[in-house]
């Protein structure tokens, strides 16, 4: 996703499972509060957020992230990188700039005092400056998080890419994916998804067309 991926918000209008202005949630016995905002997708709550919590607080000691090293790619505004924070985690999250205030502001507003590290927020455009802003194997993470990054964009490769950059061979990294997945586009990623990992299928929901993958790097 590049800083002109902002222009692709304009193309197709999301279905949420939470309308906005509903912005209180409960996981890991902790009420979140979410402040979401209309100019932006990334300012939205997204269903695959939703289900990548519910899975996270479900099945703790299958995906430990007790005192883990997190990665959330598009983490908008930040739910998903509040839970993991709230189960132990060392967070970083991330999206484009012009998201970072308010992803900041969710965070703070409910892991401070509550979480065992205090969450980062760092800018990550997908497929650009990645050797340079995120060089490994200074920057492994045990867990490489993405929720609904997969929709109808321009950005599918450069996002893939960004998969494979923080998920390569001899990283260890876990990649633990959650999309709805609504178009042909969003198929064909999944195909080349497939191809590019060792995955695993760990939740489908038919009803929903949602799925939560396991993705580690092929040796």
């Amino acid at each position: 996703m590049t800083r002109e991926g902002l222009d692709r918000r304009n193309v197709w209008e999301p279905s949420l499972y939470y309308p906005l202005g509903k912005e209180s949630f409960h996981f890991v016995g902790h009420e979140i509060n979410i402040r979401e905002s209309m100019d932006s997708y990334g300012a939205l709550i997204w269903p695959g957020a939703i289900a990548l919590c519910q899975f996270l607080e479900n099945n703790q000691q299958q995906m430990n992230l007790m005192d883990k090293a997190v990665l959330e790619l598009g983490a908008g505004t930040g739910l998903l990188s509040i839970v993991a924070s709230l189960l132990g985690a060392w967070v970083t999250a991330t999206d484009l700039p012009d998201i970072l205030s308010n992803l900041s502001f969710n965070l703070r507003r409910n892991t401070k005092g509550r979480s065992r590290y205090i969450p980062q927020v760092a800018a990550l455009s997908w497929g650009q400056e990645l050797e340079r802003d995120f060089p490994f194997p200074s920057y492994r993470y045990d867990y490489v998080l993405a929720a609904d990054v997969v929709y109808h964009h321009d950005f599918l490769e450069e996002l893939l890419n960004t998969m494979l950059h923080f998920c390569r061979r001899g990283s260890g990294t876990t990649l633990l994916w959650a999309n709805k997945l609504r178009f042909q586009s969003d198929q064909r990623f999944t195909e080349c998804f497939k191809s590019s990992f060792n995955t695993t299928l760990l939740v489908e929901v038919p009803q929903e067309n949602m799925c939560i993958y396991k993705a580690t790097a092929k040796e």
